[in-house]
């Protein structure tokens, strides 16, 4: 299995549109200060050569992550979103941060760097949980989970592979009622499913809509952020004709609110 997708190390490109509502586009979104002020934080100096890449400003106007929020991410890998999201919910909010335990044969050198993060004075807000894949669990309930370019990792055979109709209840178990779940992955071709999950490290949006609604969310718009209508979506991540610049979907899902 990849040691690429695992992470979101990698995040790049951007979104398919499968309108069955509106794209929000970000774009034409205001950036809140606050927002503004987390990507200026200079305990982030060295991310801030990918934030144009990343649309970081327009990607997390359309979370609706704000001061005093509790975000559960999953898989961070190198930390980028990790360190904006922690200086948005500031000291009266919180970071949880899950890496599955089956990653850990592929992610030594970085589960390290991840603990010195989480040990680091500035980063007091972020926990670090490490659980299997198939069993999500947080200490407290969440107004954001958010996970960028690794779930279609929870579909590979080194993940079990999990069965997502639990796993995305597992998610929607862990938010308070109207928290919203954020993906963002890799395009794979228009009715391909999770075939290409192990082998392109892509994932259809559509399987995604559908397994995420099937646990009781409601869809709630999406982002065009990270489109790339020139991405053929038929070449591995990883490729040099398309890594750093693939088509990636940023859907959003809501947890009803009573």
């Amino acid at each position: 299995m990849p040691r690429h997708s695992l992470f979101a190390l990698i995040a790049f490109a951007l979104p398919l549109a499968a309108p069955a509502h509106p794209a929000a586009s970000a774009h034409e979104t205001k950036t809140p200060d606050y927002v503004t002020a987390a990507i200026n934080d200079p305990a982030r100096a060295a991310d801030t050569k990918d934030d144009q890449r990343r649309q970081v400003a327009a990607v997390m106007a359309f979370t609706s992550v704000k001061p005093g929020d509790s975000v559960l991410e999953l898989v961070p890998g190198s930390g980028y979103w990790t360190r904006v999201f922690s200086a948005i919910v500031g000291s009266n909010g919180h970071v949880y941060t899950v890496w599955p335990d089956e990653m850990s044969k592929f992610s030594t050198k970085s589960f390290a760097d991840w603990q010195s993060l989480v040990a680091t004075p500035h980063y007091k807000n972020v926990t670090l949980l490490k659980e299997p894949a198939a069993a999500l669990s947080v200490p407290d309930k969440v107004d954001l989970v958010f996970t960028s370019q690794n779930y279609h990792d929870y579909h590979d055979p080194f993940m079990g592979p999990v069965n997502m109709l639990a796993f995305d209840k597992q998610v929607f178990d862990a938010l308070k009622p109207g928290g919203v779940f954020v993906v963002i992955d890799h395009v794979a071709p228009a009715g391909s499913g999770a075939g290409d999950t192990n082998t392109l490290h892509r994932i259809d949006p559509m399987l995604v809509k559908k397994e995420v609604e099937a646990a009781g969310f409601r869809f709630d718009g999406e982002s065009d952020a990270l489109r790339n209508p020139a991405d053929p979506h038929t070449a591995k991540v990883f490729d040099k004709s398309i890594r750093g610049h693939t088509d990636q979907f940023i859907y959003r899902f809501r947890k009803p609110p009573g």
